[in-house]
């Protein structure tokens, strides 16, 4: 049997963090559980883990294999590659022109029934080049790179028409396809309802379902399926209708749920089996009493109510001590979160949210991977998964959500390759 040499071993790690020890997402308790391991060690081959531990054990399972490239970290903090779950990446245009209108405390609702919001970006989209979109898109997913995103979901919405919708994903598969990054892409059609539709919100839904669904997963463009399940946009029927439309055709399914008023959407995302459920600000207990006995992942997005200016968040710290899973994401977008960075809402997530740095971690990479049906491959440090890594110029896992505003990346390795060192990208 050929004994195939290490194509990169990082070691003199001073605290890795492996995130290893379950399948299922992790709940409770667990979520404290970061599988740490001091004076550890990574060895990889042909982009997956091969090896993993402490150092002096790692060594001792390659002793004899050539290594072609080693990497000392000096003693620097290791964790798996971030994963944002909840992103929409694609878009033209931006929105700072509503930053005084935030300020003069006009409600989102308002804003987007005044034509802006959603909507405006819809307008900046559906004039967008494919290859601006591209361009742009490309910026933002650099940024989300050089701060630890290994792997970043994407939305449509922001088409609100076939053709532009599929524009949108269009980008999402030449992004993943390209980019070091690994996209994973969801269609959400149903964003919101187009200037065009107003008043005719049924006759939309009925476009979503019978032309937009089945044309793009004849195209293969998306996994997952999203709605925008809130007052003044789609109700919890319009939301059930689509989401059992997606699933007859093959979709995961996901739903932007109470949001800004109880809705019921939770407890939809329970009853129809959701891979996820995302904001949950308005969420009631009997919503999430839902999402957990039908084991949906509660993606909650700190910089979006941060930036909304909100006195009340989402209650992660509730729904850990209910047994929900939870997960973090940006959910980067050029309205109500307009940030790439993970770093930041790891300091959201335990200064607003009150989560622990260890959940908060749990929350960005393996109950993320779970959020986006990727854990058998990633969030993880483990032997036989994609070698997605993140070393910090920093020397525990505290220190990440303490020093804020700063990016703490040093280094990230993706599929076993170095992408970003010292701060900069190496790869196109």
């Amino acid at each position: 049997m050929e004994n195939k040499a290490i194509d990169l071993l990082v070691h003199h790690i001073g605290v890795l963090v492996t995130m290893r020890g379950k399948d299922e997402p992790r709940t409770g308790r667990d979520m404290d559980d970061v599988g740490v391991v001091e004076h550890g060690a990574v060895a990889i081959r042909d982009g997956k883990i091969f090896a993993v531990g402490q150092e002096e054990e790692v060594r001792a399972q390659i002793a004899g294999m050539a290594v072609k490239q080693e990497l000392d970290v000096q003693g620097r903090l290791v964790t798996p590659g971030l994963i944002d779950p909840h992103t929409h990446l694609v878009h033209g245009g931006s929105r700072e022109h509503e930053l005084s209108l935030k300020l003069k405390g006009v409600p989102y609702l308002e804003i987007l029934a005044q034509g802006g919001g959603i909507l405006s970006t819809v307008r900046a989209t559906r004039t967008a080049s494919e290859e601006a979109l591209y361009e742009k898109a490309k910026k933002s997913l650099d940024q989300m790179l050089l701060y630890g995103a290994t792997t970043v979901e994407v939305k449509s919405g922001y088409g609100l028409r076939l053709e532009d919708e599929l524009k949108q994903l269009r980008v999402a598969k030449r992004l993943d396809e390209t980019h070091p990054v690994d996209v994973v892409s969801t269609f959400m059609g149903a964003h919101a309802v187009p200037e065009e539709y107003k008043g005719r919100s049924a006759e939309y839904v009925d476009l979503v379902i019978h032309e937009m669904l089945p044309e793009v997963k004849r195209q293969g463009l998306a996994e997952f399926c999203d709605v925008f399940c809130e007052h003044g946009v789609f109700s919890v029927e319009e939301s059930r209708r689509i989401l059992s439309a997606a699933k007859a055709n093959g979709f995961g399914l996901k739903i932007h749920a109470d949001e800004i008023e109880p809705m019921g959407g939770a407890q939809l995302a329970g009853e129809l089996g959701c891979i996820s459920a995302e904001h949950l600000l308005a969420a009631t207990d009997e919503g999430l009493e839902a999402m957990r006995d039908a084991g949906v992942i509660a993606v909650c997005l700190p910089a979006t109510s941060f930036n909304l200016r909100l006195t009340s968040h989402a209650r992660a710290r509730a729904m850990i001590d209910m047994g929900v899973p939870v997960a973090l994401s940006t959910d980067y977008n050029p309205g109500s979160s307009p940030t790439e960075s993970l770093q930041l809402v790891m300091t959201l997530g335990c200064l607003n949210l009150g989560m622990t740095p260890e959940e908060v971690l749990t929350a960005m990479t393996i109950n993320a991977a779970h959020a986006i049906g990727r854990a058998d491959t990633v969030g993880s440090l483990e032997v036989g998964k994609q070698a997605d890594l993140v070393i910090y110029d920093a020397h525990n896992l505290a220190y990440l959500p303490y020093h804020f505003g700063v990016n703490h990346v040093d280094t990230v390795v993706k599929n076993g390759k170095v992408v970003v060192a010292g701060g900069r990208l190496t790869a196109d």
